[in-house]
Order: C-alpha cells, then structure tokens, then sequence
C-alpha cells in the first residue's frame, strides 16, 4: 500500500493524505471527497498529467483538479486569480526613485480605462520593467503621483501643502484619470486670486500722491476711480488717460495740465475744480457737473475738449476762453453765463443747450448745431460770420 498527499489543483494548502489503492478511478473517488470537489484528472507536482494509477510512487505529492489545466502552486497564486479574476495581490512601484506599496485593485477598480489600469489590470502584459527589488519602474514625479494614488485609494483629492496644483493635474492626464482631472480643475479655478476691479479709494489715493515726488507725472493711465472722493486734491499732471472716474467727487481739486483723454467722467462732480490746460479729448463727461470751473490759463495754455461728450452737463458760470470744444457734443447742456471768450466751437452739437448771459465773442461756431439752442441776453451780439461755414 503507498500514501500520497493531495491537494486542490494551484493551492499547498490543506492538504490530505490518503492511500492509493484499486484503480485510478478509485484514487479520484477517494480525492473528490476528502477534498470536496469533482476531481477528474490528478497530476504531479511537475504537472504531468497522471493517467495510470501504476505512476504513483509513496509519498508523491499530487494535484487534484476538476478538468482545468494544472496550476503551479509555486507561482504565488498568479494564475488562480486569473481563473477568478481577483487583483488583490500587493504592488510596488517605483516612481522616480520613490517607493509606493499598493494593491492591483486600487489601481485597476477606480478608474478602469485609465494607464494604470491597462498597465496593471493583466499581469505582464504591458511587460513593466522592474528594479533590482522588484519595483515597477515608472518614470514620472513621486510628489505629483503621490495625491493620485490617495485618490484611487478613497476617491477624495488631498494634496498637501507645497504641493503644485497644475503638476498633479498634468500627471492625471497623463495617466488618464479622468474623474480626478475635473477635480483638480476646479480646485485650480478656486484657488486663483480673483480678479480685483475694485476702485480705488481716496485714502489708497492719497498715500500714492504722497510718495510722489511734485515734479513727477503719476501715471493714473486706465484705473478705476468710480466713485472715489477725490475732491480738493492736487492732481495736476497726472495721466489719468482712459481712466474710470465716473461718479468721482473732484470739486475744488486742481486738475491743471492732467490728461483726461477718453476718461469716464459721466455723472462726476467737479464744481470750482481748477481745469486750466486740460486735455479731455474724446472724453465722456456726460452728466457731470462742471458748474464755476477755471479753464482759463493767464499763460495762453488752452485746454482741450475736442470730440468730448458733454450731454446735459452743467458748466454755469464757467471760465472758458479760448477753450477747444471743437465737434464735442453739448446738447442739452447748460452753460448760463459762461465766458466763451475767442471758444473753438466749429462743428460742436449745441442741439438745445442753454447760452444764455454767455460771452461768444469771437467764438468759432462755423458748423455747429444750434438748433433750440437759447442765446438770450448775450454780453455781446453774435455775428452771423462766426456761425457760418
């Protein structure tokens, strides 16, 4: 009589030591039920298949299974898990020089169609190529593919401190991480500043005039002022070229010589402002008030409203000799008792604008529009040559 010892087909585990006796049939009878299965072939540990009970020799270890192929018990478990399908076997990669430890699963179940997915989910078929302790290698940043692994892990996106939002987002395109892309896309949109349109006030201002040496143009060129109380100020020379001053408080303050060229000046407030020599060309001053202001330079310096939006402003009272408001636009404006002394008006809109008490002599309006426009009690009498082309 010879014993052997025999174990499931791939497994060295729970084994059972039986007699051999009788034929091979006998042998399988006896297998199928101390092992639990319907065993229909056996083979040794080589994985001859044993077809005649006379190859048995005592004490040979063999291997029972239920008519698929044999498998190596030596292979740790490789070739049942691709019978079952299971990928719970541990990894480790080595990714630039880093070690991570992981399981198949996580690389392969959260996102199935990504790299790492196709790289691992069949073993060897990617053919990896692994370090001298059999570490898959992988060529890319361990600090950006650290919070890509947690994420396959537990599925939320953690990324310390330090670490570059953009690197991680570009190593989960690479490896195809769909779901985590649009996280960190989201996550970059909120971590970025927003943008600040905010005006600025006139304490900022004035901190920025006092570290101004006089003699210096402060270049004001495009910045927001909406709104800001910047009245009483000394402004003079400053580029305030396409700036936002709508609804700015600038009465009293000294704009001589600034450059307001295409500046918002709508609904703005500069009563008594000081606007010798200014240049306001194509600017927009429509709905502000301009009432008792001096554009009148002693040196001969004229200031410059040339295609200017002045619609329904109130400049009453306002010195204004020798100024260009060339083509500008002035219709429904009020400029009662303005002197218009030597004023460049040709081709102004002066549709329905108030006159009245102004002084125009030698005033240009070859061109202009005065229709409904009120010219009474003039200083001086208007000559049908000023208003002809």
């Amino acid at each position: 009589m010879r014993r052997v010892t025999l174990f499931v087909n791939g497994s060295a585990r729970n084994g059972k030591v039986v007699a051999v006796y009788g034929t091979l049939s006998d042998l399988l009878s006896v297998a199928s039920n101390k092992l639990g299965i319907k065993a229909t072939s056996v083979y040794n540990g080589k994985g001859g298949l044993i077809d005649d009970i006379a190859l048995i020799r005592d004490d040979d270890v063999l291997f029972v299974c239920e008519g698929e192929p044999f498998i190596d018990p030596q292979s740790d478990g490789r070739a049942q898990e691709e019978l079952t399908g299971a990928h719970t076997d541990w990894l480790t990669l080595n990714v630039g020089g880093r070690y991570f430890t992981t399981t198949r699963s996580t690389l392969v179940n959260k996102e199935p169609d990504s790299m790492l997915a196709h790289m691992f989910k069949d073993k060897d078929a990617w053919g990896n190529k692994q370090d001298h302790r059999g570490a898959f290698l992988i060529d890319r940043s361990p600090e950006y593919f650290e919070p890509i692994l947690n994420y396959l892990r537990h599925g939320q996106l953690i990324v310390n401190d330090g670490i570059n939002l953009l690197g991680v987002l570009e190593e989960a395109r690479f490896f195809g991480i769909d779901s985590l892309i649009e996280h960190l896309e989201v996550a970059i949109k909120n971590s970025q500043p927003a943008e600040d349109h905010s005006p600025i006030s006139r304490k900022e201002f004035v901190r920025f005039l006092l570290a101004t040496p006089t003699k210096s143009e402060l270049r004001c060129q495009g910045l927001n002022f909406s709104g800001a109380d910047l009245s009483r100020l000394d402004l003079r020379y400053i580029n305030f070229k396409m700036a936002n001053l709508s609804r700015c408080n600038l009465a009293h303050a000294n704009l001589c010589c600034a450059n307001l060229e295409r500046a918002d000046l709508s609904g703005s407030v500069l009563d008594c402002a000081n606007l010798q020599g200014v240049k306001m060309l194509c600017s927009n001053a429509e709905g502000a008030s301009l009432k008792g202001c001096n554009f009148e330079d002693p040196s001969g310096l004229k200031a410059n409203l040339e295609g200017a939006n002045l619609k329904g402003v109130d400049m009453e009272g306002s010195q204004m000799t020798g100024i260009n408001l060339r083509v500008a636009t002035l219709k429904n404006a009020k400029l009662k008792n303005c002197n218009l002394r030597g004023a460049t008006l040709a081709g102004t809109d002066l549709e329905n604008c108030d006159l009245s008490g102004c002084d125009l002599q030698e005033a240009n309006l070859r061109g202009s529009n005065v229709k409904g426009a009120i010219f009474e009690e003039m200083l001086t009498p208007l000559h049908m040559s000023q208003s002809v082309r």
